[in-house]
């Protein structure tokens, strides 16, 4: 499944600096069973604004991930909340099928 939100970046703060608090929870998130993975994107046309997707075997396994509290993911995503708006987008099931160009794989 895949958790996605959107980040808009306040003014005077850059993408990088939510990157950095990104990346530093993402890798204590990503110790958690069924985790699979996180992908920053930024919308073309305005920098400041990203679509940030959390990857999960199930929606059980991010949900017992959210049950155990971190204080040190909490203490970094307080530390992003002064310089960006978190829009969640939803929780959206993995793709009942997937239409690849001849000779592609889904990889």
């Amino acid at each position: 499944m895949k958790y996605i939100f959107e980040v808009r970046i306040r003014e005077g703060h850059t993408a990088e600096e939510y990157a950095d608090a990104w990346v530093r929870a993402s890798e204590i998130i990503q110790q958690a069973p069924g985790a699979r993975g996180t992908e920053l994107h930024r919308k073309i046309g305005d920098p400041n604004v990203l679509i940030a997707i959390a990857s999960w075997d199930s929606k059980a396994d991010r949900d017992a991930m959210e049950g155990q509290h971190n204080p040190e993911v909490a203490r970094i995503i307080r530390s992003a909340a002064p310089f960006c708006d978190i829009t969640p987008l939803g929780e959206f099931e993995d793709p009942e099928w997937v239409v690849m160009p001849p000779g592609k794989s889904d990889s």
